[in-house]
């Protein structure tokens, strides 16, 4: 498209001939398409891009200084926008990528690290606990439940013979010691 006859449709389509502006968008359309393509934006964002360059030239179709010049322009004002659109993405996130975001990562994204990384703090600090007051127990409930937390588990037989206590009574004193051991954790709010 020759600069006289672009600056003659500018000032054809100022004044209303649609005609005008179609001929216009046809002939310098290409340009802006390559302009927009050439920051490599998603189709979405090209798209956007392209609609608000030619809403901005419908707007300043009259007040163009030069109007045989509407191409440079329009190539100046796709820059700016994709330009504009570009620093917007980074400004909000990293992640709006949508390769990144079909990505999955092995160790899941980072709120998710971050709630993994408070339970087991949590957990960690709930076994402190549980060890703290589990070394408050006498010294034949800290025996018992020591080896029958032991893996494999002892059979009762086994326990009875390492410890001295009749077998009838392993599960009684078991239960009394854990239940114990609960009242102990639930006295300082842990259990």
């Amino acid at each position: 498209m020759d600069r006289t006859d672009v600056g003659a449709l500018v000032q054809s389509a100022a004044d209303g001939d649609a005609a005008a502006w179609k001929a216009i968008v046809e002939g310098l359309g290409p340009l802006v398409w390559s302009v927009v393509r050439a920051h490599r934006l998603s189709e979405a964002d090209a798209h956007e891009v392209s609609q608000t360059v030619w809403f901005r030239f419908a707007q300043h179709l009259g007040r163009l200084r030069e109007p045989d010049k509407a191409g440079a322009w329009l190539a100046r004002t796709a820059r700016h926008e994709c330009l504009k659109v570009i620093r917007n993405q980074r400004r909000l996130t990293l992640t709006d990528d949508p390769l990144l975001l079909d990505r999955v990562s092995e160790e899941g994204v980072p709120e998710q690290a971050l709630l993994e990384q408070e339970e087991a703090a949590a957990r960690n600090e709930r076994v402190r606990r549980l060890w703290q007051e589990f070394e408050e127990l006498g010294e034949r409930c800290r025996q018992l439940l020591r080896v029958l937390i032991a893996s494999p588990p002892p059979s009762y037989q086994e326990v009875s013979a390492a410890l001295g206590i009749a077998v009838g009574s392993i599960g009684p004193l078991r239960q009394r010691c854990l239940r114990r051991l609960r009242a102990r954790l639930e006295s300082r709010g842990t259990a």
